[in-house]
């Protein structure tokens, strides 16, 4: 059972400086499970405070499903787990209208899209018709019914996992369900001396399952998301992701770039990123950043690229490194503030 702490005091409005503090704590607290992984932790907790949904792609075994569930407990959130198989059926997702012979009429079944937090294990391994049953739930925050909208819980947030080996029997996510993810992530293979340390553990603890505290409830990183939306950006930020978006339009290795959704989405992601740096203000780093996990994975690969296993974040990179960085403005002036922007 999990047990609980106090959690920050988050008052119903909260500043960004409180959204740092309670992150590094929320973050202090994930690595007793996961050990090592603080960027990839830190990358997660930008996704969620952004609003936006995270899809891991990672060899097997590398605590993917153990960052999901670890951070619902740390969140305090209602947590579902979806299998992604075969046989899976969009009804099995969404939930179902069961008639009712004493009532003569129907009544709504949630399915396990119904919570806070969804991990979507595997999401690869069902066909597309099941896939596109968490689109609606991803853009919407709703489902609908026999023509009846059912609003989701908020704060929502869908982690979907997928594992770039295996792929007999898998369904590729399409474009547009990929562009409905804000960041697409990797854990990668522990450090040896964090894998040690991962096996001593659970010598010392003599069980499978670790205990997290709860850090803050539902209710407030419900308010740390609406802290983020008062970021400032600077026009010139905003024209920085605009050129960077495209460039990737512009390159004749990509079939397709990113889309706007994919330019919105670095802004989000961004301003995230510096909501956890304790600034109420985006800085060029924090876009340069967010850049290659927000948008690698909505760039479409020329075949010949495909081909040859090119990973799409060297053209990220690449327009990191053609596109011009701005200055790094305070809203209260026109300074920059670090070297890196001078």
């Amino acid at each position: 059972m999990t047990t609980s702490a106090s959690p920050p005091d988050i008052p119903g409005a909260v500043a960004v400086s409180d959204v740092a503090s309670a992150a590094n704590a929320i973050i202090d607290e994930l690595e007793r499970a996961v050990i090592g992984k603080r960027d990839v932790l830190h990358q997660l907790l930008v996704g969620v405070l952004a609003g936006g949904h995270i899809l891991f792609e990672d060899l097997p075994g590398l605590a993917k499903t153990l960052i999901a569930r670890s951070f619902a407990q740390v969140t305090d959130m209602d947590f579902a787990r979806i299998q992604f198989t075969p046989d899976l059926v969009p009804a099995d997702i969404t939930g179902s209208t069961i008639y009712n012979p004493g009532t003569g009429s129907g009544v709504f079944t949630p399915g396990p899209v119904f919570a806070n937090l969804v991990l979507g294990d595997e999401i690869n391994r069902a066909p597309p018709k099941t896939q596109a049953a968490v689109l609606e739930a991803m853009e919407e925050r709703q489902v609908t019914i026999d023509g009846v909208s059912h609003p989701l819980p908020t704060p929502f947030t869908v982690i979907a996992t997928q594992n770039p080996i295996e792929q007999g029997g898998t369904y590729p996510l399409p474009e547009a369900q990929l562009d409905r993810f804000l960041l697409k992530l990797s854990v990668g293979y522990p450090a040896t001396t964090d894998e040690t340390t991962i096996l001593l553990q659970r010598v010392a603890r003599q069980q499978e399952q670790i205990e997290l505290r709860k850090v803050v409830s539902g209710r407030q990183l419900h308010a740390m998301q609406r802290a983020v939306e008062t970021v400032h950006v600077d026009r010139s930020v905003a024209e920085y992701i605009v050129g960077l978006v495209a460039d990737t339009r512009d390159n004749t290795k990509l079939q397709a770039g990113a889309s706007p959704r994919g330019a919105l989405g670095l802004l989000k992601a961004a301003r995230a990123h510096a909501a956890l740096s304790a600034r109420d203000f985006v800085t060029p780093d924090d876009v340069r950043e967010m850049a290659a996990p927000t948008l690698s994975h909505r760039l479409v690969l020329d075949p010949d690229e495909w081909l040859r296993g090119t990973d799409p974040a060297e053209f990220v990179h690449g327009a990191l490194s053609r596109v011009p960085a701005p200055p790094t403005i305070r809203p209260s002036g026109n300074e920059p503030t670090s070297m890196h922007d001078r």
